[in-house]
C-alpha cells in the first residue's frame, strides 16, 4: 500500500489536513472575509426563510426568492429616501446649533457649554483636529468598502438562489472527482459549521427582538418620532451581537439632540448603556448557552477573546467557531441534526 493510500485510508489525519488547508486559503483570502461571510450569512437567512415560507404556503423556491429579494431592495430604498434625508437634515441642525454657540457664548447661559468653550479657547487642538479628519477620512472609506461588500455579498447570494438546483447538481460532481475524499472532507466540514452557525444565529435573533422592544418603548417614553424607522435601524444594527447597540446610538443622538437638546441626548445614551450592560452580561451570555449549551462563564471569554482577536468580526463568528472546533474534536456533538447542509444546496 503506498503512502498516498495510506493518508487517504486515515481519516483522523486526512480531515486535519483538510482543515489547514481550508484555513490557509482563508488566510489568503483575509481581505475578502467581510464579502464572504455577508455572502455566507446572506443566503443563509434568505434558504432559511425560504424553506419557513414554504413550511406553510407551497410556493415554488424560484418565485419565493424574487419575492424576497424585491421586498428587501424596496425596503432598502425607502429606508435610504425616508430616514436618510431625516438623519441629515437633524445632522445639519445640530451641527449648526453648536457653530451659532460658538459663535455667540455671551448669548448661552449653559455654564456646562461656556466651559466646554473656555477650554476651546486655550487649547491647542489644531493637531487633533487634523487627526481626527485623517481618521474620519479613513472611516468614510472603510464604510464605503463595507457598502461595496455589502452590496456584492446581497448580489451573490440572490444568483445562488435562483440557481440553486443548478449549485447542487454542480457541487455533487466534485464529490465524485479523482479527489472525492478531499471535496467529502470539506462537505463535512461545512455541514458541521452551517449548523453550529444556525443555531448561533437563533440566538442572536431573539437578542435582537429583546433589544429592539426594549429600546422603542424607552424611545416612545422619552417621545422620539418616527418610530417604526428607527425600530428597523436598531433591529438591524442589533444583529450585530454587542457593537450593534453602540454603532445606533450615533443617530439616535443626533435625533435625540435636535428633538430635545443636550437632555434628551443623556436620556439616549443612558438608555443605550443599560442596553448594552444587558445584552453584554444578561442577553448574550444566556441567550447564547442556552442555545449551544454551553456554560455562561465559556461563552462569556469565548466573546471577549474573539472580539480581541477579530474585531467585530469575531462577535458574531466566535462562538459557531468554537463550537464548531468542539464538534470535530469530538468534545461536544452538535445536537441541530435538522440543519443540513443538503437543505442549504
Amino acid at each position: 500500500m503506498s503512502f498516498y493510500e495510506k493518508f487517504v485510508q486515515n481519516i483522523r489525519l486526512r480531515r486535519f489536513f483538510v482543515l489547514a488547508v481550508v484555513i490557509f486559503i482563508l488566510f489568503l483570502a483575509r481581505s475578502m472575509i467581510t464579502m464572504i461571510l455577508l455572502t455566507f450569512i446572506f443566503t443563509f437567512l434568505a434558504l432559511h426563510l425560504v424553506k419557513c415560507i414554504q413550511h406553510f404556503l407551497k410556493i415554488p423556491s424560484l418565485i419565493l426568492v424574487l419575492i424576497i429579494y424585491s421586498l428587501i431592495v424596496f425596503f432598502v430604498y425607502l429606508i435610504i429616501t425616508n430616514y436618510v434625508p431625516i438623519l441629515a437634515k437633524q445632522t445639519v441642525q445640530m451641527y449648526n446649533s453648536v457653530v451659532h454657540f460658538y459663535q455667540n457664548p455671551d448669548n448661552n447661559d449653559n455654564q456646562l457649554l461656556m466651559i466646554i468653550d473656555d477650554y476651546l479657547e486655550k487649547s491647542n487642538l489644531t493637531a487633533q483636529i487634523q487627526n481626527g479628519a485623517s481618521m474620519l477620512l479613513r472611516y468614510v472609506q472603510d464604510i464605503g468598502s463595507l457598502g461595496l461588500s455589502v452590496v456584492l455579498s446581497f448580489i451573490l447570494s440572490f444568483f445562488f438562489m435562483i440557481e440553486k438546483k443548478q449549485m447542487a447538481d454542480f457541487s455533487k460532481l466534485f464529490l465524485k472527482s479523482d479527489f472525492d475524499w478531499f471535496f467529502q472532507d470539506i462537505y463535512y466540514f461545512a455541514d458541521k459549521f452551517v449548523n453550529t452557525f444556525g443555531v448561533v444565529m437563533e440566538a442572536q435573533f431573539f437578542i435582537a427582538v429583546v433589544n429592539t422592544v426594549i429600546t422603542t418603548i424607552c424611545l416612545a417614553l422619552i417621545g422620539f418620532s418616527q418610530l417604526p424607522s428607527l425600530a428597523i435601524m436598531i433591529f438591524i444594527l442589533s444583529l450585530i451581537p454587542v457593537a450593534g447597540v453602540i454603532v445606533s446610538c450615533i443617530p439616535l443622538s443626533f435625533i435625540a439632540y435636535s428633538q430635545g437638546g443636550i437632555n434628551d441626548v443623556i436620556y439616549i445614551l443612558a438608555v443605550i448603556l443599560i442596553v448594552h450592560l444587558f445584552e453584554s452580561y444578561v442577553l448574550n451570555p444566556k441567550f447564547m448557552s442556552s442555545k449551544t449549551d454551553l456554560p455562561i462563564f465559556y461563552t462569556f471569554v469565548i466573546l471577549l477573546i474573539s472580539e480581541r482577536l477579530f474585531g467585530v468580526w469575531g462577535l458574531i463568528v466566535g462562538i459557531p467557531i468554537f463550537t464548531f472546533f468542539l464538534d470535530i474534536l469530538k468534545v461536544k456533538p452538535i445536537h441541530s441534526a435538522n440543519e443540513q447542509l443538503d437543505d442549504s444546496i
